[in-house]
């Protein structure tokens, strides 16, 4: 876990936005800030859990990465990913019981958590809810004025959903 430079936490007039690319075996995170209409980067990254763990230890793990991260962080808003079709249900639960966890994260820790579809997500960061992943990433990375886009794609994920949060309460994020 990353350590929190005193700057980037939360300060007067600066928005901390959390977003989550909900998975079990690979859960994204992106950490953004709105300070006067312009958005900047503080973290990403990714909770991995391993298939060897059974399901209720890995979820354990993802409820408290998820709490640390909210309280090193101190966001003020929070935006998920949506649970999207599966053709394979067995893949799709896996994915919704991690998705039940982060919410519950985030009723616990009192930011509260909006949910996104992965159009848009994509509409909000690249303008159309057709962009691949790769102009999604390109747009997370000219928005947040980074050199290069994020990896892995679940942080590049997950900023977008940042991102999308942010544009979802209003101009500049007002």
């Amino acid at each position: 876990m990353p350590s929190l430079d005193p700057r980037l936490g939360a300060q007067p007039g600066r928005r901390v936005v959390i977003g989550i690319d909900p998975g079990l075996a690979s859960l994204g995170y992106g950490i953004i800030a709105l300070d006067g209409g312009r958005l900047s980067h503080i973290a990403h990254g990714c909770i991995t859990t391993s298939s060897d763990q059974e399901s209720g230890e890995r979820l354990d793990h993802i409820y408290t990465q998820i709490r640390s991260i909210i309280h090193l962080y101190k966001p003020g808003l929070g935006g998920v990913e949506d649970l999207y079709f599966f053709r394979n249900v067995s893949s799709a639960l896996p994915v919704a019981e991690a998705r039940g966890i982060i919410k519950l994260a985030f009723r616990h820790a009192g930011v509260p958590l909006a949910e996104f579809s992965p159009n848009a997500i994509k509409k909000s960061v690249a303008g159309t809810a057709r962009a691949d992943k790769e102009q999604v990433q390109e747009m997370v990375r000219i928005l947040l004025g980074l050199a290069e886009a994020p990896k892995p794609d679940h942080a590049a994920d997950a900023l977008a959903a940042a991102i999308c949060r942010i544009h979802s309460i209003g101009p500049a994020g007002r």
